[in-house]
């Protein structure tokens, strides 16, 4: 005989007022894995007591990490761990807060990284293009950024006494690193020779220039400061640092001639010239061979340009450590400072892999940021640091159709109740990830180098995939619209804090918030 359990809503006021509520639900509601584990989630959230005031901060930028690029990741980690993969979570999923965020640029409905971390980092939105400076600027106009600059939240804390540190896996001069120290009218002027002859007359410096000379720019800009300049730099892009001469080619150089400044200097000895107790290093045994707790500060350029993909890094000729390994390297050094430290870590070629039609190399990437993520919650007091872990925009990057539960996220569609691949009203399997736009198709085979697709003309739109295989490193997805490559997308992305004030993270708020975050818990703007 079946248990008839349904109450009248009177039935249930009078049972959860006299403590019977649980006596309602049937034993295999009460008993199922799905219903105690999300009892258990509300359960942990209830014992989350956080202060408001932090000693560090930990900002972690996922360049490009959507939503679909999380849903996707998370299934994928799962899949490689031998499970069915949606019931899993990214490490900082699991963080207690979060909320969605608007990412609108001032003059831009779908934004660029330039104007969406200039929000991050000073408090109020801007333009696209432009870095540092207010939505005043006129982008590429020299004259305009006098006057329209804004603070950041590194330099404040930099002003505060605290250790500061930028880690990127792109280029260190690139839009969202470049954001933390830069003041430009283009995010295009990395170095010297990126720059138009007038630019450069009017006095505007270039990317580069400022990052070795941060210390004194800033002191220069605010009178009465003492700062001691930015303690970890990690990332590539070690052209901007170097002259169009091949003598200063360095030992890992990819191109004939490594260096693009066209003005003679090498930024690199200027740096090593600037802080003699400083380490430069190039590659993985010069990162290894750091002591943290004996180094003052680091400057780590490991890439001519951007540094490996992940599933590439194992192909860079003097080796390159993982973002994670640069992050638990930065805490260490940075932690030193009893004052405290903040901290901006970018995983750039996510945004990469997505732009070249590469959903293997985006989500490959996006689980080495976690890995980052992972590495510096159990490498910092939970109770004194607050680590924000967010993106700065999206991608047109699809997860459709009506696969099975475990169906391989990087696989072709196959339905529920079905073993073989679905097909369109074109007759064609399709997969699950998708592009709306971009260079479209290419099997690469096992190329892991995601870049490799601009040497090819866009091939959009269907390809009979029967016999190809579409979880293959060089597998590239399927598009609509050809462009030269994919574009980003302007959804809301997802903000993800622990520790204090992290429960302030809530809601769907502008992008500009998040810099509101920090300073709330670091205390850099006096009132």
């Amino acid at each position: 005989m079946k248990l008839n359990w349904k109450l009248t809503a009177s039935a249930v006021a009078m049972a959860v007022s006299s403590g019977l509520h649980a006596d309602v639900l049937p034993t295999h509601q009460a008993e199922s894995a799905w219903f105690t584990d999300a009892q258990s989630k509300i359960e942990q959230k209830l014992e989350v007591n956080n202060k408001f005031k932090a000693k560090n901060v930990i900002l972690f930028v996922g360049d490009g990490m959507g939503v679909s690029t999380l849903t996707a990741a998370r299934i994928l980690k799962g899949q490689n761990a031998g499970e069915l993969g949606e019931e899993g979570y990214l490490t900082f999923e699991e963080f207690p807060h979060s909320a969605l965020v608007k990412t609108y640029n001032v003059d831009a409905q779908t934004p660029d990284s330039a104007g969406t971390m200039t929000a991050m980092m000073s408090g109020l939105k801007t333009d696209v293009g432009v870095i540092g400076v207010d939505e005043d600027i006129e982008r590429g106009n020299c004259a305009t950024v006098a006057g329209n600059e804004v603070v950041t939240a590194l330099e404040l804390a930099e002003i505060k006494g605290l250790s500061t540190g930028v880690i990127s896996t792109a280029r260190i001069t690139h839009a969202t690193p470049a954001a933390t120290y830069a003041k430009s009218a283009d995010r295009n002027w990395e170095d010297v020779s990126d720059m138009p002859e007038d630019a450069i007359t009017a006095g505007c410096t270039d990317i580069a220039d400022q990052l070795v000379n941060f210390e004194s720019n800033l002191e220069a800009r605010f009178s009465g400061i003492d700062v001691d300049g930015i303690e970890v730099v990690m990332g590539g892009g070690r052209r901007h640092f170097l002259p169009k001469d091949e003598a200063f080619n360095s030992a890992d150089a990819v191109s004939s001639v490594e260096g693009d400044r066209t003005d003679d200097r090498d930024l690199t000895s200027e740096w090593q010239q600037m802080y003699e107790n400083g380490v430069y290093v190039i590659d993985q045994a010069g990162f290894d061979a750091i002591d943290t707790e004996t180094t003052e500060r680091v400057f780590g350029l490991f890439n001519e340009s951007h540094m490996q993909y992940e599933a590439d890094r194992a192909n860079d000729i003097a080796g390159e450590p993982s973002v994670a390994e640069m992050t638990e390297k930065a805490i260490n050094i940075l932690d030193n400072n009893d004052k405290g430290f903040f901290l901006m870590v970018e995983s750039g070629r996510i945004d990469h892999g997505h732009h070249a039609g590469s959903a293997y190399n985006a989500l490959t990437d996006t689980l080495a940021f976690e890995a980052a993520v992972k590495a510096a919650y159990e490498n910092t007091n939970p109770e004194e640091t607050l680590i924000l872990v967010t993106a700065d925009h999206s991608h047109v990057f699809t997860i459709a159709g009506y696969p099975k539960r475990g169906n391989p996220i990087l696989g072709k569609v196959v339905n529920v109740g079905s073993d073989e691949p679905a097909t369109a009203a074109d007759d064609m399997p399709y997969t699950t990830l998708g592009y709306t736009n971009g260079l479209g198709h290419q099997n690469l085979g096992t190329e892991t180098d995601a870049d490799a697709v601009y040497a090819y003309d866009a091939n959009t739109g269907r390809v009979d995939l029967t016999n190809i295989d579409t979880t293959a490193s060089g597998y590239h997805q399927e598009a609509l619209i050809p462009l030269g490559s994919e574009t980003h997308a302007g959804e809301d992305i997802s903000l993800h804090a622990t520790g204090p004030g992290s429960q302030l993270v809530q809601g769907v708020v502008e992008q500009n918030v998040v810099f509101h975050l920090i300073n709330q818990a670091l205390d850099l703007v006096e009132e």
